[in-house]
């Protein structure tokens, strides 16, 4: 499975572009992997460490090393249940930390950096952290037996006890010691699933009682150092800007204000004793921009180039047969232009991130989600050997890729801000919900032109994509990694894959030049190509006088020649099964209501939806009922994938009801959540998920319960109305 897991990396993924970029970051090359027992020297880690994922204490709690950024989704509780499941510890021993920013030890198998992303948490750890798990159960019963003078084969582990039939019995932290400086074996044997007491069962959250107390140092926000000081940032409105000249007497004289700098190439700072004087400061400084070479566009503007740009040719990503003929001698063909703004993250804590240079060394402390990048750029803007850079990971409140970004930007502000005031000591940069909002980065625009032709029997015989979508990657590192033949792969992900029997499929795309930064976006390229593909789908239906479950039925159940997919499809088939069982689904109509379904996978993950929407007398819609199957492979923690596909279920829902990103001559219009719309508490709808069982290797979670749920919403309104929503969010058509 994992030689599986690393197969996959190669292809030029969100998942493998780290693995690829080593070489072209430079400083960033990945060595070969210590054995434990030398990079625990090295390391100088303690006594209690088993490996370099688990430490056990003479108290006998458990402490998991999660190579992670947990973020929410929960990955610190998963990694955690794996290694209890191997070591049979149990659950009340059990805790989770951050591991230290090390990609010999720490990196992500699926693309060969420590960071986390691509819903790869679980996916690329499962095998690891169980062996952690086994390493460290062996090495205790090893101990015990060498103690009590019997076999190591005669001793049994359970809930965190070692026993020997003859009556002892003793706790993993009597132990712990010894155990730790024994030899690390080689091979372990891991558990058959039948044996599993905690995978695929319950195992609850370690990070909540922490939370819910308000625990300090849980969050960015939390951090507190003596002497520091606390930075906020003017940036530009205009992407690209540049200050020309600034006045700051005004700024300087605010009480608790220690000084006011100029940050090439990002803009002004002000350095005060708190949070509140360097924001009140920040208001008060007189900034002239030079916006020669900004982005200066409105979105109206965009969306004419872009519309226009979809009626032209583009670089091709998919050519299946002869699509020209295929349309051209369809019995009825159905095409469709659809929109999609500009999106923020949105996500509830803002970037906030705290150095301490003394000297040539530096600690950070901030959610860090791509250490090995963060420490290589911390690192170089400092002037500083990388391994230098210590960075102490948080948990991070939501992110969607937020924290992800190419070029460390919020690592760039703060080292470079540091590197200015050239005094050792603690600086926190904060932004706030504006400068998030404003001064961020989104998910693409994009523009997408279908045009799908129909048989007199009523089936899918062509199908014309083209999509105009601003590149991720362009003018990145990883440009040369992930773009081939003018072709994002980020772009195009759940286009280039559809599944669908269609025997003639064209696909292609334009990658516009655009001044607004943009970012991988919860489900990335999937939020957008899901959202078509299964809308066109419903649309074709509805063409050929079929029952949209039975339309894609149709359509998947239908060899399509190709093992990959034709394995796609029965997957698919199964999860669009299980939620039409758990609907009732009798078709788009249901009495008062109007229903949509809407199945697709990403990141190796298949969800169904049907979401079920009613109609107010305004003529607005409100979405009463999701169910959501999904088919993730192995479930480590049930509960915890349905809590994901609940959350991503009502961020999509937020997305394709209210939110969008408009520039206006290049400035951002929205500034905090009352312009920026969430959904509403009120507004989340009924959600009901079920897990498909499935022995195939785990795969995420995170991300994939977003792509239906738009299109299933959708449908429901094309059920409803006869009219297909294709300009995105629905509260401009006012719908919602």
């Amino acid at each position: 499975m994992m030689q599986r897991l690393q197969q996959q990396a190669v292809r030029p993924t969100r998942r493998s572009f780290l693995k690829m970029s080593a070489v072209a970051a430079g400083g960033l090359v990945i060595g070969s992997h210590l054995p434990f027992s030398a990079a625990r020297a090295a390391a100088g880690a303690g006594d209690d460490m088993f490996t370099p994922f688990v430490r056990i204490s003479a108290d006998g709690i458990v402490t998991v090393l999660n190579k992670h950024l947990d973020m929410g989704q929960g990955n610190a509780t998963g990694l955690a249940t794996l290694v209890a499941e191997e070591l049979d510890a149990a659950h009340a021993q059990m805790r989770a930390e951050f591991a230290p920013a090390d990609v010999e030890r720490y990196k992500n198998l699926a693309f060969g950096m420590q960071g986390t992303g691509g819903s790869t948490a679980i996916a690329n750890s499962f095998e690891q952290y169980r062996k952690a798990g086994a390493t460290a159960r062996a090495m205790l019963v090893a101990a015990a037996a060498e103690a009590w003078g019997v076999p190591a084969a005669e001793i049994t582990v359970a809930d965190g006890r070692i026993s020997h039939a003859s009556g002892k019995s003793a706790g993993f932290g009597e132990f712990a010691e010894a155990a730790a400086k024994l030899e690390v074996p080689a091979e372990v044997t891991l558990k058959s699933p039948d044996q599993w007491v905690y995978i695929g069962k319950s195992f609850p959250r370690l990070d909540v009682p922490n939370k819910t107390v308000g625990a300090p140092r849980t969050y960015g926000m939390d951090v507190q150092r003596e002497n520091m000081l606390v930075a906020v940032l003017t940036r530009p409105l205009a992407f690209g800007a540049k200050v020309k000249s600034f006045e700051a007497s005004a700024a300087k004289a605010v009480k608790g204000v220690v000084d006011v700098i100029e940050v090439p190439g990002h803009g002004v700072a002000v350095l005060a004793t708190s949070t509140w004087p360097a924001i009140k400061a920040r208001d008060l400084i007189e900034i002239e921009w030079d916006e020669a070479g900004a982005e200066t566009r409105s979105s109206d503007a965009l969306y004419a180039e872009y519309r226009e740009l979809a009626g032209t040719d583009g670089p091709v990503f998919r050519d299946d047969g002869d699509v020209a003929a295929a349309l051209e001698g369809a019995a009825t063909v159905v095409e469709e232009t659809f929109q999609f703004p500009y999106l923020a993250h949105g996500m509830m804590e803002p970037m906030v991130l705290t150095i301490h240079v003394e000297g040539d060394k530096a600690t950070l402390w901030y959610p860090s989600q791509f250490q090995t990048v963060d420490q290589g750029t911390a690192a170089a803007v400092l002037g500083i050997p990388q391994e230098n850079v210590t960075i102490e990971t948080l948990y991070g409140g939501g992110s969607f890729g937020r924290r992800t970004s190419p070029d460390a930007r919020h690592i760039v502000e703060l080292a470079t801000i540091a590197k200015l005031w050239g005094k050792s000591q603690p600086i926190k940069l904060v932004y706030t919900r504006e400068d998030d909002t404003r001064a961020g980065y989104y998910r693409p625009m994009g523009v997408h032109k279908v045009r799908a032709g129909l048989d007199a029997d009523g089936n899918l015989v062509g199908w014309h994509h083209r999509i105009v979508q601003q590149s991720l990657v362009t003018g990145t590192f990883m440009e040369q990694f992930m773009v081939h033949d003018g072709i994002d792969e980020t772009s195009v992900e759940g286009v280039k894959d559809a599944s669908y029997a269609i025997p003639a499929f064209k696909g292609e795309l334009h990658s516009p030049k655009v001044g607004v930064p943009v970012l991988w976006w919860r489900s990335v390229g999937h939020t957008q190509t899901g959202y078509v593909v299964e809308a066109m789908i419903d649309k074709a239906a509805r063409a050929a006088g079929a029952d949209p479950l039975a339309f894609r039925r149709r359509h998947l159940e239908k060899p399509v020649g190709d093992a990959a997919r034709d394995k796609d499809n029965a997957r698919k088939l199964g999860v669009l099964d299980k939620v039409a069982e758990m609907a009732g689904w009798s078709g788009p109509v249901n009495g008062d209501r109007f229903r949509g379904i809407a199945v697709h996978k990403s990141f190796n993950t298949y969800v169904a939806e049907i979401a079920e929407v009613s109609r107010r007398e305004d003529g607005t819609f409100k979405v009463e009922n999701v169910w959501c199957a999904v088919d993730c492979g192995i479930a480590v923690n049930p509960d915890n994938v349905k809590a994901q596909m609940e959350g991503g279920i009502g961020y999509g829902l937020a997305a394709i009801l209210f939110s969008e990103i408009t520039l206006t001559d290049g400035h951002v219009d929205q500034q905090n959540f009352d312009t920026y719309r969430p959904l509403r508490i009120e507004e989340m709808p009924r959600v009901e998920v079920e897990v498909i069982a499935s022995a195939e290797a785990p795969s995420g979670a995170g991300e994939p319960g977003t792509p239906p749920v738009g299109p299933a919403v959708a449908n429901a309104i094309l059920a409803a109305t006869g009219e297909l929503p294709a300009t995105l969010p629905l509260t401009n058509l006012g719908l919602a």
